[in-house]
């Protein structure tokens, strides 16, 4: 019986319960945790306000006194560069003077852009100069061209080579009141066209007349037409001489707004032909003034035409 008993006697299980926080809880450690952060903030803070330059300091200064006025109007700002010193530079003791590496490149490659374009325009002005003195030479190996020496002035202008074919009394580029180029005039602008094909330069081409008008005034056929047209046939023998059809970048007819001789409206040195051998600059800006790049603007009426109205203008 005895070991029975000892069978049935209950297990009893004690629990220990633990104490638990006092009326704070462990808000406490929370508080800790908090105030440990701070304190490591305002030692790094002051760390950095140690470490911190003037220049740092100042550039600082600048943005938070006008965050709003930088943005809403622009200028110099913590946000325009990767340095908060004002002008971007690498000394940090210095607030002004100072120049981004960038823009130090930028300046560098602008500086050899223009000393490059530079190098251009004097090559440029030296192949021209050459092209003078070649169509001079051409000019003065040839008997019948040589004749007609007194007839062409060659001078250097702002846009390039300028040839110019003048008429005189005795010896007229065209008949009056015509397109048709004379045989000898012929010859001088073919072997023109051929000294020309050497140079990859683009031409332009005028033509000019007096200021003694048609018959018919300005309303009809009149200078306007037929300074076109001549210069159109000119332009034709050119091409025949062996300049590239696609080198000729204008063509048009000026009348007498242009005279050579301003004093004297009816000399018949105002009757002229201009040859524009052109530099890259003023071609460039004749380009942006056409519609069709490389267009010949032939704005006259047929040479036949205006050799049949020849005997309206007086002359």
């Amino acid at each position: 019986m005895a070991g029975d008993s000892k069978k049935l006697q209950p297990i009893i299980i004690k629990r220990v319960r633990k104490g638990g926080h006092a009326k704070h809880g462990g808000a406490w450690k929370i508080a800790y945790a908090d105030f440990v952060t701070a304190m490591m903030a305002f030692f790094l803070l002051m760390w950095l306000l140690g470490s911190t330059t003037e220049g740092d300091k100042k550039g600082i200064a600048d943005f938070f006194n006008a965050p709003l006025k930088v943005s809403l109007m622009g200028g110099s700002g913590s946000g325009d560069s990767s340095f908060v010193v004002r002008g971007g530079g690498a000394d940090l003791s210095r607030s002004t003077g100072q120049v981004k590496d960038g823009d130090v490149q930028a300046k560098r490659r602008l500086l050899n852009l223009k000393a490059l374009q530079a190098e251009q325009k004097r090559a440029e002005q030296s192949r021209l100069e050459a092209l003078k003195a070649k169509v001079e030479e051409a000019l003065a190996a040839s008997p019948k061209l040589a004749a007609m020496k007194s007839q062409i002035r060659l001078d250097m202008t702002k846009d390039g080579l300028r040839i110019q074919i003048v008429d005189e009394q005795s010896r007229p580029m065209f008949d009056s009141g015509s397109a048709v180029v004379k045989p000898y005039m012929r010859e001088l602008l073919r072997e023109i066209g051929h000294v020309l094909s050497d140079v990859p330069n683009r031409i332009t081409l005028e033509g000019h007349t007096d200021a003694q008008p048609f018959v018919g005034g300005e309303r009809s056929y009149s200078n306007w037409e037929l300074s076109s047209d001549r210069a159109n046939a000119s332009r034709r023998e050119i091409v025949v001489g062996g300049l590239p059809d696609d080198r000729m970048l204008l063509v048009q007819g000026l009348a007498s707004s242009r005279l050579f001789v301003s004093a004297e409206p009816l000399s018949p040195t105002n009757r002229r032909i201009s040859i524009i051998v052109m530099n890259r600059e003023a071609e460039e800006r004749l380009l942006q003034l056409l519609p069709n790049q490389g267009e010949v603007v032939d704005a006259g009426t047929p040479a036949s035409d205006a050799a049949a109205l020849s005997a309206s203008r007086e002359r």
